[in-house]
């Protein structure tokens, strides 16, 4: 039996505030998750032996810390099962990026096993499995765009309009550990309330409803903002310390500010995105952008120096999980 093209799609974090921190360590956050059209893909070939065999393209991970293959043993674990499973997953989501990949490729692991192997877990105890591998990973197998509070672990299905987005890469990876550990990181926002957000969903749905192709964005930026773009909820208290610890992430994020873009980096960096009201104007924003990176890439090549930017994609927002329906809730 085997499982292939499961996908395992990227997030973004439409807003991520840090309201305070545990005893423990851990920081209590507030954001919400919502999944984009940019996937890894993962094949799974049953095995009889019981063995875990995995293997993929993403250079210099220890095996024993790749997420899928924990994920694959934790599910046989919990089910003992003995069943085993050769798999290979192909990255197109960029490591130290802030979109998920890692851990939605372990969620979409536990997914697609717990079908595989037709070990009949709910989707309650998969997210349960889920916890120890990620903060991240139980959003992915909750399958709905998401409140979330606690460590990330506290999620609420929220209703989010029909968006689309441009996601940019800057030269730079960034550890999600060092920047919780920073001392200038403010852990202190105010929380809010899941009603706040969703009616400023809602008013601003209305907002922009109208706006068509031709018809641009209120303008709040020197050059104003690109066409279709909307406004975004809150902000990411982590940029402040992205920004000032890796510098090719803040000047990414300028660069795009000139170019009439507002950006806010998703989860801990380095990825960077725009919400437009259609995919035509968000592919038209990518179009450019890519242009001009080129542009700057050639240049760059002939003088000596680097490239602020090195990839930007357009993607629609998802509804839900593509998964979601293969668990029972």
């Amino acid at each position: 039996m085997v499982l292939y093209d499961v996908p395992a799609p990227a997030k973004i974090n439409l807003f991520l505030h840090v309201v305070g921190r545990r005893p423990d360590g851990y920081h209590l956050l507030q954001s919400v998750f919502r999944f984009i059209g940019l996937y890894d893909t993962l094949h799974f070939d049953l095995r009889a032996d019981g063995r875990i065999m995995c293997d993929s393209a993403v250079e210099g991970l220890d095996p024993a810390q790749d997420l899928v293959a924990r994920a694959a043993r934790a599910l046989q674990q919990a089910t003992g099962t003995r069943q085993g499973a050769q798999i290979h997953y192909v990255k197109q989501i960029p490591t130290g990026a802030g979109l998920g990949g890692g851990s939605s490729d372990a969620a979409s692991t536990l997914i697609a096993l717990n079908r595989l192997w037709k070990t009949g877990l709910d989707r309650q105890a998969l997210m349960r499995l889920a916890l120890p591998l990620g903060a991240d990973v139980p959003v992915f197998v909750f399958g709905q765009p998401a409140f979330a509070e606690g460590i990330g672990e506290i999620l609420s299905p929220v209703g989010v309009p029909e968006r689309a987005y441009v996601v940019v890469r800057p030269h730079q990876k960034v550890p999600t550990a060092g920047v919780f550990s920073a001392p200038d990181l403010t852990r202190n926002s105010p929380c809010i309330k899941i009603s706040v957000f969703a009616d400023w969903q809602k008013i601003e749905a209305k907002k922009n409803g109208s706006l068509s192709r031709g018809s641009l964005s209120r303008l709040s930026q020197p050059g104003g903002w690109f066409e279709g773009q909307v406004p975004f909820f809150g902000r990411n208290d982590l940029e402040p310390v992205v920004f000032g610890k890796y510098p090719a992430v803040r000047r990414a994020a300028e660069w795009l500010l000139e170019q009439g873009i507002q950006p806010r980096m998703t989860g801990s960096g380095a990825c960077l995105f725009a919400e437009f009201v259609s995919m035509e104007q968000a592919a038209g924003c990518q179009q450019e952008i890519i242009g001009k990176i080129r542009c700057i890439s050639n240049k760059s090549s002939s003088t000596g120096g680097d490239a602020v930017i090195d990839n930007a994609w357009a993607c629609p927002g998802l509804v839900d999980h593509p998964l979601r329906h293969w668990l029972q809730d």
